[in-house]
């Protein structure tokens, strides 16, 4: 019993179990939007790619900026995911702020980073696609916002103060987190996973305030 039935088409082998045609075009829009970049990439090319005919590609998707959304929310959502676990790991409650925002951190840039060629796309080539990709990307932050605003708002009951508004912080932090994984994106191997982690966690501490009590465990 084979997994897929698969045929030939003029020369091109096509897939034609829908798990799989759907993973070939996911892993197609992978490599070609990060090599050759999402607007030089036609749904001719990702068919091409991933060796499949083009009513199979309709089939799965309504439009190559539909594959781009799956494409970024695997990312975003395995970096959640990733985050969410952490929350639940031992020790989390009982470690310092800064060890906390640091093993969070840690946690979802070892996720959103371990495939470069992903990270590349959800973080660089998803930019000034079209309103309803910002829309979409705005959504996303959105969810983040609410997320560090938690844990601003957890800092805070433990002794850390920021001089201005919660949300405008929140909202910085959350820009410049998109900002240094574009800078990622583009630039993998100039910018290792430690030094975002590092980066993330200094630039969150500097925000949220220090400590009421220096060297206290917070």
């Amino acid at each position: 019993m084979v997994d897929a039935m698969v045929d030939r088409w003029d020369g091109v082998r096509v897939a034609r179990d829908p798990v799989r045609c759907r993973e070939q075009l996911m892993a197609a829009g992978r490599t070609l939007f990060a090599v050759y970049g999402y607007a030089r990439t036609s749904v001719e090319d990702l068919c091409a790619a991933a060796h499949v005919q083009l009513r199979d590609f309709y089939r799965e998707f309504e439009s190559r900026e539909a594959l781009l959304v799956d494409l970024y929310d695997e990312v975003a959502i395995g970096g959640m995911r990733a985050t969410e676990l952490e929350l639940s790991s031992e020790g989390i409650e009982t470690c310092s702020t800064e060890e906390r925002i640091r093993r969070l951190f840690d946690a979802y840039v070892r996720v959103v980073t371990r495939d470069p060629q992903a990270a590349r796309v959800a973080f660089v080539e998803v930019l000034g696609v079209s309103r309803a990709m910002d829309e979409h990307l705005a959504m996303w932050r959105n969810v983040w916002v609410e997320f560090l605003t938690r844990e601003a708002e957890r800092a805070a009951e433990r002794g850390h103060g920021t001089d201005g508004d919660l949300t405008v912080v929140v909202q910085v932090l959350t820009h410049s987190v998109d900002e240094l994984l574009a800078h990622h994106g583009r630039r993998p191997r100039q910018v290792p996973r430690d030094w975002l982690t590092s980066e993330l966690t200094r630039m969150s501490l500097a925000m949220i305030g220090p400590g009421a009590v220096p060297g206290a465990s917070a």
